[in-house]
């Protein structure tokens, strides 16, 4: 085996250092040319600017809630023991008051009435003698052809005859009164929300048989936190949105006197218009979102599009007169439409970037447009 010689190791090591050594030039001049590209000014993003506004913009109250009737009639079965003849209506139907919902059957009722009228004409006709009878116990019993105990049996009898021709008639107008309940009537203009009637069946006094929306009125629940009661008035005006995306235009009616104790919410009654309940967007027992108008203020506001959130903050990019953005993070206050309240350092003199913060960084060279 030949051993190299110590000249041809040498040189065999300079050799691998001079390859090394170009290698690692390689990434420094590659650093080099883009240090030398940013230095040159080249625009990372064309962009339009904005300056903040001054906007009057409302406080708002945000709650949510269900819709439900203002009030619901239960109307129910006066006459006991009666069968449904007749169902007129069903839910959904529009009633004015007065209106016929269902009948009874009267064949029972109309023969104790029957009867009751002929008791009432027995009594009158018991009365009628008696009446003669006291009338001529009188005349004789002044020339004392009676005695005493005759003459008190006498006008005795005559007085049991009026009260029995009082309780016969009582018994008639109890009968006729059953009999126009079998006829089961609106008390109320309204909608039926709710039919439990089912002709043939017999009812028993108490009955419910229909629910009745009131005058189609229909009002909004809206639960509303301790620390933002105390901005509810009664007759503020309330924008209230269906789970169907339609708006109404209610107003506070009334504000509940206690909290729950278990959601420190108070319940606060807004009343909507009849239309909203005609459209079809809105009916009881859907949910809804509201926003109450408690006042407002001039803010300073951009659009949202202008904002930036990183990392759970909001940021805005300012153009300077270098054509170089600067980061400035911000407060977000209330929103009303596409703008927000920004709260911070700006003073509204400001140029903003319109859109497109996501994509720039604290200090890039920005090309600015006019819109």
């Amino acid at each position: 085996m030949k051993i190299p010689s110590l000249t041809t190791l040498a040189a065999a090591g300079a050799l691998i250092a001079l390859t090394a050594t170009g290698l690692a030039l390689v990434p420094v001049g590659n650093a080099q040319e883009k240090t030398a590209d940013k230095a040159a000014g080249k625009p990372s993003l064309t962009v339009s600017f904005i300056s903040p506004k001054r906007t009057d913009m409302p406080f708002v109250v945000q709650a949510t809630g269900n819709i439900a009737a203002w009030q619901e009639a239960s109307i129910g079965a006066e006459a006991g023991g009666l069968r449904v003849a007749e169902v007129r209506v069903n839910v959904g139907d529009v009633v004015r008051k007065g209106q016929v919902l269902a009948t009874l059957s009267a064949e029972t009722i109309e023969a104790d009435l029957a009867q009751a009228r002929a008791n009432l004409a027995e009594a009158e006709a018991t009365l009628a003698d008696a009446r003669v009878n006291a009338a001529r116990a009188r005349e004789i019993g002044t020339a004392g052809s009676l005695s005493q105990q005759q003459l008190a049996q006498l006008l005795t009898a005559e007085k049991t005859g009026a009260a029995r021709v009082l309780a016969a008639r009582a018994q008639v107008a109890a009968q006729e009164i059953r009999l126009k309940h079998t006829t089961v009537t609106a008390p109320d203009d309204g909608s039926i929300s709710a039919r439990a009637a089912t002709v043939g069946a017999v009812v028993p006094q108490g009955q419910e048989l229909f629910r009745l929306i009131r005058g189609d009125r229909l009002e909004w629940r809206a639960e509303v936190t301790s620390a933002e009661i105390a901005r509810i008035r009664t007759g503020q005006s309330v924008t209230v949105t269906s789970a169907t995306g339609a708006r109404a235009a209610g107003r506070v009616r009334m504000i509940a006197p206690t909290v729950d104790p278990q959601t420190r919410n108070a319940l606060v009654y807004v009343d909507l218009p009849a239309a909203a309940m005609r459209g079809g967007n809105f009916k009881a027992g859907m949910f809804a979102r509201g926003e109450f108008a408690t006042g407002g203020a001039t803010v300073l506001t951009l659009p949202f599009a202008a904002i930036s959130l990183r990392d759970g903050f909001s940021y805005v990019f300012t153009v300077g007169a270098d054509n170089r953005v600067k980061q400035l993070k911000i407060q977000l206050g209330r929103r009303s439409g596409e703008r927000v309240e920004v709260q911070g350092t700006l003073n509204g003199s400001e140029r903003v970037v319109a859109s497109g913060g996501a994509f720039l960084a604290d200090g890039d060279l920005v090309r600015v447009v006019t819109q």
